[in-house]
């Protein structure tokens, strides 16, 4: 009996150290996505990084290697696309709002970094070949009919805009309103260059 308790004890003891991992990465991504989007790519430390996480610093090495693997890291948009393009098409836009306004709570942005790329100098193509490729294209390729591509890029200057003025500038009335006042006010417009109705 002791020595099966004993076991199970130490199985759980394993299955909880591989879940602080999974919480510390991902505590140290989000230190990261804010680091870079504040900052530009030479001023930022890993001491810091870990700082804000609530880790160390050797914690930071251990699992992402380097700032540069660890920048090539945040500089990836999938999962995070994943979720904001994960509705039928006639739905998108107010799941879009919905979905970008939860991330704003969470103080995340999946958009919003692109828009710091230049203050990242050589590694600011990274950034933006991702966002290309991982987000512009993603969402073209979920539309249909004319000037799908040019649709999708106003699509995502909307919620780039709406993420800039509401966890960047600060500005009053975008701050204060009500999530669904503003998901009702945007979603239309939004749907509208999503089905190429305009």
């Amino acid at each position: 009996m002791a020595a099966s308790s004993g076991t199970g004890a130490a199985s759980g003891g394993r299955s909880r150290t591989r879940g602080d991992a999974e919480v510390s990465r991902e505590a140290i991504i989000a230190a990261a996505r804010r680091a870079f989007a504040r900052q530009p790519y030479a001023a930022i430390t890993l001491k810091a990084i870990a700082a804000d996480a609530g880790v160390s610093a050797p914690l930071v090495l251990k699992y992402f290697g380097s700032k540069e693997q660890l920048f090539a890291r945040v500089a990836r948009f999938g999962d995070e696309i994943d979720r904001l393009l994960d509705a039928p098409l006639p739905d998108l836009g107010r799941h879009l709002l919905h979905a970008l306004l939860d991330a704003h709570e969470q103080r995340r942005d999946p958009l919003i970094r692109v828009a710091f790329a230049l203050q990242h100098g050589e590694h600011a193509t990274l950034l933006r070949d991702n966002f290309r490729d991982q987000v512009v294209a993603r969402l073209r390729s979920r539309l249909t009919g004319p000037d799908a591509a040019l649709r999708a890029e106003l699509v995502l200057a909307h919620l780039l805009g709406l993420g800039v003025l509401r966890k960047i500038v600060h500005t009053e009335a975008i701050s204060v309103a009500e999530r669904d006042r503003i998901v009702d006010l945007c979603a239309p417009g939004l749907q509208r260059l999503l089905d190429g109705t305009v």
